[in-house]
């Protein structure tokens, strides 16, 4: 395993974690989109919600998300995510993990509208899911993160663009994960 600069685990990071897992479980609108991967079109494997500031319109693997606006829950948890981040975000996607067979594959967060080198945090309610890292030019350097309810990884500048990552399926038992991802979409 290789360390990742500019990537920053902090667990512990939500204090009021369980409470936000149980509203954000009952309260959110789940979803389960198609989408379009090698020119396959599935269903994707976990439940997902895109809130955000009006005009923050996010487009990835062939869906166009328009956001719902920012709850007071979720608007607490991003000013809590830019004073550690120190930056700005104006958009969250919620992913609902039900349990080791919801997944999320190899990939970086490059869309268009994230700029060519975004900041991404992720808040973590839930279950511990690990996290894996490969580095897009040579997939033997890698890293994991086993992400615990109510951490916060920060993906920093240069993550996007030199590292691709996951949350793998898993046979063994595991409880259902909420996985919050902020963003800062340009126009938005």
């Amino acid at each position: 395993m290789s360390a990742v600069p500019n990537v920053r685990y902090l667990p512990g990071f939500l204090a009021e974690a369980d409470a936000a897992f149980a509203e954000l479980l009952q309260a959110t609108p789940w979803r389960q989109d198609n989408i379009r991967i090698m020119g396959r079109e599935i269903a994707q494997p976990r439940l997902t919600a895109w809130y955000g500031e009006p005009g923050a319109t996010y487009t990835y693997s062939g869906l166009t998300l328009s956001p719902l606006p920012f709850t007071p829950l979720l608007a607490r948890i991003r000013a809590a995510v830019e004073a550690i981040a120190e930056g700005r975000f104006n958009s969250a996607l919620l992913n609902y993990y039900r349990g080791g067979a919801d997944s999320v594959s190899w990939h970086s967060d490059n869309e268009p509208e994230l700029g060519p080198d975004p900041v991404i945090a992720s808040v973590s309610l839930g279950a511990t899911r690990r996290f894996d890292l490969r580095r897009r030019d040579d997939h033997a350097l890698r890293a994991a993160y086993d992400l615990e309810h109510g951490s916060l990884l920060l993906m920093g500048k240069g993550c996007q663009t030199a590292w691709q990552h996951q949350v793998a399926k898993t046979k063994a038992p595991v409880g259902p994960r909420i996985n919050l991802t902020f963003r800062l979409i340009s126009g938005g």
